[in-house]
């Protein structure tokens, strides 16, 4: 069981943020059809990136332990032990990532605050 680098996580990061940023882009354009069309309240775009985030991350790391992102990289998300990770555990992982301050703990404590407060880790596969 292998952790991954820094290197690793950045690219799982940006592969999922671009699938992520459209994902709640053309939701975001949706909506603003039924807005201009029906009179729907206007909702501000970051409301559907968070929403998009949470969605994506759970559905993803609850289904297959991995998102598009890691399996490009070939890596997977575990419990400490090395285990699947529980539902739990994904949606608390999945809700720290909408902090402001998760990345910044990389750089003090080796890893992102989501894996810190939900006791998981990435690994290769």
């Amino acid at each position: 069981m292998n952790k991954v680098g820094d290197g690793t996580r950045i690219l799982n990061f940006i592969i999922d943020g671009f699938l992520v940023f459209f994902l709640s882009f053309f939701a975001f354009r949706f909506w603003n059809f039924y807005v201009y069309n029906w009179n729907f309240k206007p909702i501000n775009f970051w409301w559907f990136v968070a929403g998009a985030l949470f969605v994506y991350y759970s559905f993803w790391e609850t289904s297959f332990n991995r998102t598009p992102g890691k399996w490009v990289t070939a890596t997977k998300v575990v419990r400490l032990d090395g285990n699947k990770p529980l539902l739990v555990q994904i949606l608390i992982r999945s809700l720290v990532r909408l902090t402001l301050i998760d990345f910044l703990f990389m750089a003090v404590l080796g890893k992102p605050l989501h894996d810190l407060v939900s006791k998981t880790t990435v690994v290769e596969c």
